[in-house]
């Protein structure tokens, strides 16, 4: 069965760091296009970050460009997204997605199949 769990949200200060992870199971991260987007209550979902499959360009929105970190660990089919310098704009809900589209031309914009339950991120002083 097809799963994506994320974990590593929750409750930090302005400026601090969250690592989120989103481990995949019955099937191998490596073939898909993986990204992570957020969400607010009353907004529309936003792409945060994305690795594309097969070579692995990786996108960014531009308000997270430098602050935060995605990346792969095939061996333990999960994915990360590092969080750095946190701001409160960054509250949301997290959540990582696969999608089967190779060489797609902006992984964050297409559509994905499968979608984890999501982890709370709340940037609060």
């Amino acid at each position: 069965q097809l799963q994506l769990v994320e974990s590593g949200g929750g409750l930090v200060q302005p400026g601090g760091s969250l690592r989120l992870s989103c481990a995949a199971s019955g099937f191998a991260l490596n073939y898909y296009t993986i990204g992570w987007f957020r969400q607010v209550p009353g907004k529309e979902r936003e792409g945060v970050s994305c690795i594309r499959s097969p070579d692995d360009r990786i996108l960014y929105t531009n308000s997270v460009k430098g602050r935060f970190t995605i990346s792969k660990d095939t061996a333990n089919n999960t994915v990360y997204l590092r969080m750095n310098s946190l701001k409160p704009e960054d509250t949301a809900v997290y959540y990582c997605a696969i999608d089967g589209t190779q060489y797609g031309p902006d992984c964050l914009q297409q559509n994905y199949d499968y979608w984890g339950q999501g982890t709370q991120v709340t940037v609060s002083s």
